[in-house]
């Protein structure tokens, strides 16, 4: 018999989750190391091409699978949907600026990939339009995403984000209720 103190054998250590990432076939759970931007800021960094995930948990969408690794690096181009879970570098004020009080549009947005899904919620007018400087990704407050067995452990994270990065090349159809 162990007590609780003691270390179990086999048993899974805590894994601090900060960071989301939603691609055709994973969601990936875990952190990015030594965040000194914004998430949206690393996304759009064209320099990098892999963004390296540490303690990360990959869950298949198709099979519900579920990978443990280290690390694993991530194409930001197979990303569709990230999220900050704990916002480790970025600025308090910046965020409440960004938040309801700025105007805002409903609208629903569809993924016609390998997995289809969709997310509804509030963007700013038209941020799914191209804008300028080539920025590839939007912001959307309060998204909720269907089309997900939202009940399963390790995918009920993507209920009840306060806000998603979506892709804004990734998303196939949109319906602006603005």
């Amino acid at each position: 018999m162990t007590s609780p103190s003691e270390p179990r054998p086999n048993a899974p250590a805590p894994v601090f989750v900060e960071d989301v990432f939603l691609t055709d076939v994973f969601l990936i759970k875990g952190r990015l190391p030594n965040k000194q931007k914004r998430l949206t800021n690393l996304l759009e960094d064209h320099a990098r091409r892999f963004l390296p995930v540490h303690d990360a948990t990959l869950v298949s969408l198709r099979t519900r699978e579920v990978i443990r690794t280290a690390t694993v690096m991530v194409n930001v181009d197979e990303v569709v949907l990230a999220h900050e879970l704990v916002d480790v570098a970025g600025d308090e004020t910046l965020r409440r600026l960004a938040g309801p009080a700025a105007k805002s549009t409903r609208i629903r947005a569809f993924y016609n990939g390998q997995t289809q899904f969709e997310v509804a919620g509030q963007i700013e007018p038209g941020a799914y339009e191209s804008q300028p400087g080539g920025r590839k990704w939007f912001v959307m407050q309060k998204p909720v995403v269907r089309g997900f067995d939202l009940q399963h452990a390790d995918l009920a994270i993507l209920k009840g984000l306060d806000y998603a990065i979506l892709r804004r090349d990734r998303m196939a159809y949109v319906y602006d209720f603005g």
